[in-house]
């Protein structure tokens, strides 16, 4: 009876540290954050519409506090996702700001769409303690959509 009574209690003692992987090293290293290419992407929005606001300072009023509200966005997500904030953002595909202002507008529009959609989906796959910021971020795109218009 003792024995198996040791038997119990020694296998019982072994049995958790074979499932808590402190011998087992060969795990992977996390992926990136789904949040990151957010970041990049929030950070492109801003540098486009600070071009375009350079390019042409009649808009400036206009797209300044969007720019603003992106680099409110990429900061807010580095934060999330334990990043610093990049100092440079990614190269941005086409420069909205060397057309005119109509054509300007209208890039910039459609960056701002697609942000949107890319948010919205974010926001749709992400857990509950990060879909708040993404439903506010996909809202905030949606708004300056119009005020592209």
């Amino acid at each position: 009876m003792l024995r198996a009574g040791a038997v119990l209690v020694l296998g019982g003692a072994t049995a958790p540290l074979t499932g808590c992987d402190l011998f087992d090293r060969d795990d992977p290293a996390p992926g990136p954050d789904p949040l990151a290419p957010l970041v990049d992407e929030s950070l492109r929005l801003a540098a486009g519409l600070r071009a375009a606001a350079g390019a042409h300072p009649a808009l400036a009023d206009r797209l300044t506090p969007i720019a603003e509200s992106h680099q409110a966005h990429a900061a807010e997500l580095a934060r999330v996702i334990g990043t610093p904030l990049p100092s440079a953002p990614a190269p941005t595909p086409s420069d909205p700001a060397a057309a005119d202002p109509d054509a300007a507008l209208a890039g910039l529009r459609e960056a701002e769409r697609t942000a949107r959609e890319t948010a919205t989906k974010a926001c749709a796959a992400a857990p509950a303690e990060r879909a708040a910021l993404l439903g506010s971020i996909a809202a905030a795109r949606a708004t300056h959509v119009e005020a592209l218009k």
